[in-house]
C-alpha cells in the first residue's frame, strides 16, 4: 500500500528547508557513439536542500542514474562528458573544479550507496579495513582510531557484534548486511549529501523495509541531505519529501511527494502510480501497464518524449511542439495538454 507519512507533508511547491545544498541547472550529458557524442540526459534541473530527502524516478532508461553519478563527478569514469550545465554544491559549481577537488568531496562532502553493495565492496579486505581506509584518507585518523570509527558506524547501521565482526569479510554478510556495511563506510567521514541509488532492488521486501527505516534514521540523527534513485514509487512514498520523475533524459514532473502521489500533472506520471498495487484500496482498480518502453537516446521523438506511449496524446499538437517545463499549481511539469487533464493520483494517509 502506498502511504505518505505526516513528516513528509512540507510544503506543496518546490521550495526546500532552506537554501539548496545541491544545485543542478541544465545538466546535459553525452556519450560517446558511432555518429558521434550523443545526448542521454538533457537539461536537468533540481535542486536538493539541506537535510531534504530527493527521489529521482523513472523508468530503466530515464537517466536518473546517469544524472546521480554526474553529481559524484563521475561522468568521465563512465565514458561520458557534461555538455553545458552546472552543479553547485554548497554554493561551488563543481564542473569547473578539478578532479583532486571531487576526490577531496568524495567521502566528506557527499557519498553514494550503489546498488549491488556486494560488488562495490573488495572481497580482499575486511570490512573494518574498507571503513578504516576512507576514514584514514579523509579525516586523517590514525590506524586505532579509523578501526574504532569503523566499529562506531557498523553500530550506527545496526550490525549486531560490531566489534567482532567488523574483522570479517563481505562474503561473511548477506545482502542486506553487506548494504549496512556500504552506508557505514559512506557514513563514516560525515557527508552534507548522501546519494542512494536504488539501494534496496536486489534485497527482499523485509530486508528492503530495514534499510529505509535505517535511512530515515541517519537522516534523523545527522541531518544529511539524502538523494534516492529508484523505480519504487511505493518505496519513495515512504521515504521522499520531494519527487523528481524523469522520463528518456528530462524531467517530466517535479514537485512535493503528497502533490506528486495524490495529483499528479503528468500523463506518465500518472501511468507510473496506475501499476502500483494498492491491497485493500480499490478493489475494482485494475493494474494499468504503460504501453511501449523509453526510447533509446537516439531516437527520441522531435515532440513530446512521451507521446508514443501516451494515452492523452493529441495528434498535431504533442507530437509536434516539444513541451518545456511549465509551472503548474502543485510544482512544474513538462505536458502541453496539462491544464486541460484529469489523471489519475492514488490514496495517500
Amino acid at each position: 500500500m502506498v502511504t505518505i507519512s505526516d513528516d513528509t507533508r512540507t510544503s506543496a511547491g518546490l521550495g526546500t528547508k532552506s537554501e539548496p545544498l545541491l544545485r543542478v541547472r541544465d545538466l546535459t550529458i553525452e556519450f560517446p557513439s558511432a555518429g558521434g557524442w550523443q545526448t542521454t540526459v538533457d537539461g536537468v534541473s533540481f535542486d536538493v536542500g539541506a537535510g531534504e530527502s530527493v527521489a529521482l524516478v523513472g523508468e530503466s532508461g530515464s537517466g536518473k542514474t546517469v544524472s546521480s553519478l554526474a553529481v559524484m563527478g563521475l561522468t568521465a569514469a563512465t565514458g561520458g562528458r557534461i555538455a553545458r550545465g552546472s552543479i553547485e554544491f554548497d554554493g561551488r559549481d563543481l564542473t569547473k573544479v578539478h578532479e583532486r577537488e571531487w576526490r577531496k568531496l568524495r567521502g566528506r562532502g557527499m557519498g553514494m550507496i550503489f546498488q549491488q553493495p556486494i560488488r562495490s565492496l573488495n572481497p580482499a579486505y575486511t570490512v573494518g579495513d574498507q571503513i578504516a581506509e576512507s576514514v584514514r584518507k579523509h579525516l586523517g585518523l590514525d590506524r586505532k582510531a579509523a578501526m574504532a570509527r569503523a566499529v562506531e558506524m557498523l553500530e550506527l547501521v545496526q550490525i549486531p557484534r560490531a566489534k567482532e565482526r567488523v574483522t570479517e569479510y563481505p562474503h561473511a554478510f548477506s545482502g542486506g548486511m553487506c548494504q549496512r556495511v556500504m552506508i557505514a563506510m559512506v557514513m563514516a567521514c560525515n557527508p552534507r549529501l548522501l546519494i542512494a541509488d536504488e539501494p534496496t532492488t536486489a534485497l527482499d521486501v523485509t530486508v528492503q523495509a530495514k534499510i529505509l527505516d535505517l535511512l530515515r534514521d541517519l537522516q534523523e540523527q545527522t541531518g544529511v541531505a539524502l538523494l534516492f534513485v529508484s523505480h519504487d514509487l511505493a518505496v519513495v512514498a515512504e521515504l521522499c519529501e520531494r519527487v523528481v520523475v524523469m522520463y528518456a533524459g528530462e524531467i517530466a514532473e517535479n514537485a512535493a511527494a503528497e502533490e506528486v502521489f495524490f495529483r499528479p500533472q503528468h500523463p506518465y506520471t500518472s501511468g507510473l502510480l496506475a501499476s502500483i498495487p494498492q491491497p485493500g484500496l480499490n478493489a475494482d482498480r485494475r493494474l494499468v501497464a504503460i504501453p511501449g518502453g523509453i526510447p533509446a537516446a537516439a531516437d527520441w521523438p522531435t515532440g513530446c518524449r512521451f507521446a508514443p506511449r501516451c494515452g492523452h496524446v493529441t495528434p498535431g499538437v504533442c507530437d509536434v511542439g516539444h513541451p518545456p517545463m511549465a509551472s503548474v499549481p502543485t510544482g512544474e511539469a513538462r505536458c502541453l495538454r496539462v491544464q486541460d487533464l484529469d489523471l489519475q493520483g492514488v490514496s495517500v494517509r
